[in-house]
């Protein structure tokens, strides 16, 4: 799984493809839920721009096509991102990016605390579970091992960038 194949070749030309595809795929999602960044969970993503976040993951996978782990992980990770953002994305773009903070930030705030992290953890387990059971019987294999860490990579990405998420909606509320 450590092997790496060779610039141009056919394997890397499909690697490049499924990664330009999947990121392609979390940024029109991310574009089509909230097109000025405003509701965007990744700092770095709000930070980077429309442009700089297209220039950055075009060489990341042209980079990332060259070792399949890792590509396969990367384009697993970001199709169930896309997917999430595809859910809810309909409801930002129908409020407006404004009108949706508030409505969550007014949720966060008379909900219970406690209800929230543990459906959130609940959801998060719930996938590493899943994640790390391709893992367990991949017998090593690449594809199941890489979407199975792909699996992992987004349950963690759900919890660290929700909980950004949480205590920027409590900051806003105090």
């Amino acid at each position: 799984m450590t092997e790496l194949v060779p610039f141009g070749s056919a394997q890397y030309l499909v690697l490049l493809a499924l990664l330009l595809f999947a990121r392609g795929m979390d940024f029109l999602s991310t574009w089509v839920a909230t097109p000025t960044l405003a509701l965007e969970a990744n700092p770095i993503a709000r930070w980077l721009g429309w442009e700089g976040g297209l220039v950055v993951n075009a060489v990341l996978s042209g980079c990332l096509a060259l070792w399949p782990l890792p590509a396969i992980a990367v384009a697993t990770t970001s199709l169930l991102v896309a997917a999430r953002n595809f859910q809810s994305a309909w409801l930002m773009r129908s409020l407006g990016e404004d009108e949706y903070r508030a409505f969550l930030r007014d949720r966060f705030a008379q909900g219970p605390r406690g209800l929230y992290w543990v459906c959130l953890l609940a959801q998060v387990l719930l996938l590493a579970a899943v994640g790390a059971g391709l893992l367990a019987f991949s017998d090593l294999r690449l594809v199941p091992f890489a979407v199975g860490t792909g699996i992992l990579v987004f349950a963690l990405a759900i919890l660290v960038f929700s909980s950004l998420a949480a205590r920027r909606l409590r900051r806003e509320r105090a």
